[in-house]
């Protein structure tokens, strides 16, 4: 079996070869005039009116050798265009170079006329063609194409040419985000890009990526957050609805549903609260379904949901009390470890706290559940930046989201006391002293700003979990480009 360096080795000649006979292989100019998507959906106009049209794109498969042969291109705007290769049409010299010189993979451009096959076939009859790009490495067999995963993963853009679906995920993905933008900006949100690299992390409890800043001299942090306290500076400064859809990090581990950079939306609608949050948040998801998929049924993990049914309500209180016969208002430490022993749920001994300790409780029963639902009820000290609920102060105003199993969405009546927003941070810095890496920083300019007053508002998150959910793939295999190790 000749081997791919033996391949490309002979590629390269072939180059040379076309150079010496004045034919390049990486031109700068290209003359298509006409898509494959236009040429299939307009055949018929096109056979009727024999126009000289040029299409192009990768060769997918070459058929025939010498005289007569079959092409077929792909160039991303719809199916492939079958092109028709004759002696009669195209010339001796035309035709030999083709076949000696042109392979699978490369870029072409065919110029001729609109043709129908003698098995009723639409296809281009070719009466000449130009080299766009040569590809030096072959492609991998198309009824096999990249069978192992991490080589799909590495080669992203081989598997794209291979694999239809995925290049049609990649468009849906788009739309995902253009359907929440659209959402948005119809209801006079602006749309605003914060800073990535930052003193102070804020908006999650999560464990940050460090680097560097050479001009500056200072050690920073890659954010982990789509801007949240940056976004609720702009409400004290005077825009009421503004949103941001972003890149962000986390340094924690992988899963399904985790990876350590991803695409977030943050959203902050200043007068507002939770309560009408929820009506709003529960329309967007709806549409998103219905623009992208034309349905609001799915099915994720073994369970089932519809957007469109009632959507259930879960008080985080009341199913840890039902499960675990805990009252998450009033317990301990070694009351949680006592409870995570007997459910057999492994945690770190050293970091265990309240918080991750009752978090934890709750992952376990969160699995259980379909949804769709509203996961209300959450405890004061699990929520650093939600205002205490205006019937139990024990609680914070925030939501979440819930579909099979999962959480993907949070939101909330955002916390404008500066007074209340400073003592619950100076708990989670001593929760981080303590050694929960997790845990928030304190961010004391943010309360700064709070003091020169911020408006009640509602704001909402939500990453590309979503996304991947609806697809029901992975986040790796929902991500266009996911991050691999080295080789």
């Amino acid at each position: 079996m000749t081997s791919i360096e033996e391949i490309r080795d002979q590629r390269i000649e072939k180059v040379k070869t076309l150079a010496s006979k004045g034919i390049e292989s990486f031109p700068v100019v290209s003359y298509i005039n006409t898509t494959n998507k236009h040429f299939n959906d307009n055949f018929k106009e096109l056979l009727d009116s024999q126009k000289e049209i040029i299409v192009g794109g990768r060769i997918l498969s070459i058929r025939g050798q010498g005289k007569v042969g079959f092409v077929d291109v792909l160039d991303g705007t719809g199916n492939k265009v079958q092109c028709f290769l004759s002696l009669e049409n195209m010339g001796a010299d035309n035709i030999k170079y083709f076949f000696d010189y042109i392979d699978n993979g490369d870029f072409i451009e065919f110029t001729g006329v609109a043709y129908i096959t003698q098995r009723g076939a639409n296809a281009l009859s070719v009466t000449s063609w130009r080299l766009l790009s040569k590809s030096l490495r072959p492609m991998p067999d198309s009824w096999f194409g990249l069978e192992d995963e991490d080589e799909r993963f590495r080669k992203r853009y081989i598997d794209m040419v291979l694999n239809p679906e995925l290049r049609d995920m990649i468009k849906r993905r788009s739309l995902f985000w253009n359907t929440m933008r659209s959402f948005l900006l119809k209801r006079d949100y602006v749309e605003v890009e914060t800073p990535v690299l930052e003193n102070t992390t804020g908006g999650a409890d999560a464990r940050p990526f460090e680097t560097h800043h050479n001009a500056l001299d200072m050690d920073i942090y890659l954010r982990i957050s789509a801007g949240e306290l940056w976004q609720k500076r702009l409400l004290v400064g005077g825009l009421p609805k503004v949103f941001e859809i972003g890149r962000i990090f986390r340094n924690e581990g992988m899963s399904a549903e985790h990876a350590q950079d991803y695409t977030q939306i943050e959203f902050y609608e200043a007068y507002s609260d939770f309560d009408k949050g929820m009506k709003m948040v529960k329309e967007m998801y709806i549409q998103i379904a219905e623009e992208v998929y034309g349905k609001t049924q799915f099915e994720n993990k073994g369970l089932t949901f519809d957007l469109k049914d009632e959507w259930q309500i879960f008080d985080f209180s009341k199913i840890i009390k039902e499960n675990y016969n805990i009252d998450v208002h009033n317990t301990s430490v070694e009351e949680i470890e006592s409870e995570l022993k007997k459910a057999e749920i492994e945690y770190d001994k050293k970091t265990l706290s309240l918080e991750r300790g009752v978090d934890i409780l709750w992952k376990k029963i969160r699995k259980t559940l379909s949804g769709p639902g509203f996961l209300i009820g959450i405890p004061v000290y699990l929520e650093t930046l939600a205002k205490k609920s205006r019937v139990d102060n024990r609680v914070v105003e925030r939501f979440q989201i819930i579909l099979a199993g999962s959480e993907v969405g949070k939101g909330f009546s955002e916390l404008n006391d500066p007074i209340d927003q400073e003592e619950r941070f100076r708990i989670q810095q001593a929760l981080r002293d303590a050694g929960d890496d997790e845990a928030q920083m304190a961010d004391m300019d943010y309360v700064e700003a709070m003091e020169y007053g911020m408006p009640p508002a509602f704001g909402f998150g939500i990453s590309e979990r979503l996304f991947s959910f609806l697809e029901g793939k992975t986040v790796r295999e929902a991500q266009i480009f996911p991050l691999m190790k080295k080789r």
